[in-house]
């Protein structure tokens, strides 16, 4: 046998909403092998013998995906490999073959060196919090069926390329596009979708390469834009998209060259919905400015909080069947003419049919967003086995401070005129913050105060 029984694996890879570590040092092919006897044993316990699997282009993945192959067949399970996809062509072919447990092979926006698997069980979606922990102490266990599951493979790119030009209806404003897939799985696929709809596009960092030579595969960081950007600039472009590793999270460059957050193109895409839906209640996560459920309440319409993590908004929207939602980390979901599935590419031609049915620039379009001084996600490292301690010191602080406070996800303190965000992230080892507030000088009195206390709480805790 090529493959081992790994009965030490790390357990932080295990994270809020799927298996994410850097590949060899805390992910390898052992790890893999006996993730994939875990996940078949799973199956098998709930009478599931099918599933459907999908891997992004990273390096490492022909690796992992061979280990993890033998470990689910050999539980018995059959699976269905639809080969190199993005993450929403996966999600796709669950719909597509009505077969719902499944595994993405893929660390989506994660530095190169990373790998991960994105799993499912039915139609619930992909698994997050305790049934992630469930799995792992099942793992541990090392108790797994026996079986010989087969192995197919199935091309599902031709419907999924159908799904998407019936879904999208430019008007006849022809426009000009700059493209940046960032030499990541959407590679593979996007110029085969642009070529389906009467548009000036231009390619950039479209050769697919899974080890990212351009830039990091994150469009929501603005740094990472920088030859989208000038390129835009540069040809005179309408507008400038660009997609993450697996492709399901989205970044926006207007004509000046401006980066648009994602809760500012959702207020675009609010605007131009509200009046066609029936329900009128719209999600998005804690990390979101104001500015949106502002603009939300002043269309008439409901806004929602709800906690950050792509598991976790998805399924909400789903279950309060809400035709729209999404999060600042780049996945928004569209249900009026859409499954609901994260798509950076469905996503980016959603606003450029806006933009061609329009007089207006995509600069002037958010012109009249309500401002805010806001600071970017930032990141400070804290070990996984710390970071959810600090963050419920913090949040001892702010009670007793007697702020307000939101804790549906870390803990959001609401002032009059702004917010604080602390909160552990999900994906790494890190705690995650973010500011708000009407002016300058409050956004740096809250970021003061509030790195004061996470910086003054991590040394009690080191000490």
């Amino acid at each position: 046998m090529k493959y081992k029984i790994k009965k030490n694996i790390n357990k932080y890879i295990f994270r809020g909403y799927d298996i994410r570590g850097i590949y060899k040092e805390e992910l390898d092919e052992d790890s893999a092998y006996t993730f994939g006897k875990g996940y078949g044993t799973h199956l098998r316990k709930m009478n599931i013998t099918k599933m459907i699997l999908g891997c992004d282009n990273r390096i490492s993945g022909p690796y992992l995906k061979e280990a993890l192959v033998e470990g689910i067949l050999s539980t018995g399970v059959d699976i269905i490999d639809i080969g190199i996809s993005t993450t929403p062509m996966f999600y796709f072919a669950q719909i597509y073959l009505n077969t719902y447990a499944g595994i993405e092979i893929t660390a989506s926006h994660n530095p190169k060196d990373d790998n991960g698997f994105k799993f499912s069980y039915d139609i619930k979606g992909n698994c997050k919090g305790q049934e992630i922990l469930d799995l792992r102490k099942e793992i541990e266990e090392n108790n797994f069926y026996e079986g010989e599951g087969k192995l197919f493979t199935k091309d599902v790119k031709r419907p999924y390329l159908e799904l998407i030009k019936k879904s999208i209806n430019l008007g006849d404003k022809r426009l000009k596009v700059v493209v940046d897939p960032g030499n990541g799985t959407t590679s593979t696929i996007v110029k085969d979708v642009f070529s389906m709809f009467n548009l000036d596009t231009t390619f950039i960092n479209d050769v697919s390469d899974g080890n990212f030579p351009n830039h990091h595969p994150d469009p929501c960081v603005e740094s990472n834009l920088e030859q989208l950007k000038n390129k835009v600039k540069e040809i005179n472009a309408d507008i400038g998209v660009a997609y993450d590793g697996d492709g399901d999270r989205l970044g926006c460059i207007t004509p000046k060259g401006i980066f648009i957050p994602t809760d500012k193109y959702m207020i675009l895409i609010i605007r131009d919905i509200i009046n066609k839906v029936s329900n009128k209640k719209f999600l998005y996560d804690v990390k979101c400015s104001k500015a949106l459920s502002d603009e939300i309440t002043r269309l008439g319409g409901i806004p929602y909080c709800y906690k950050t993590g792509n598991s976790y908004t998805k399924a909400r929207v789903k279950e309060l069947d809400l035709a729209f939602g999404g999060e600042l980390s780049g996945h928004v979901y569209f249900r009026d003419r859409w499954p609901g599935f994260d798509s950076g590419i469905y996503a980016s031609l959603r606003l450029i049919e806006i933009l061609s049915k329009s007089d207006k620039t995509l600069d002037e379009m958010i012109e009249d967003i309500p401002k805010y001084y806001q600071t970017e996600e930032e990141k400070i490292e804290c070990s996984d086995e710390t970071k959810f301690k600090v963050v419920d010191l913090v949040k001892e602080y702010v009670k007793e401070q007697n702020y307000n406070y939101i804790e549906i996800d870390g803990v959001r303190v609401e002032f009059s005129d702004g917010w604080a965000l602390v909160r552990a992230s999900n994906t790494g080892p890190n705690l995650t913050l973010r500011f708000e507030a009407i002016t300058n000088e409050k956004l740096l009195k809250y970021k003061n105060e509030f790195y004061q206390v996470v910086n003054k709480i991590k040394e009690i805790i080191w000490n």
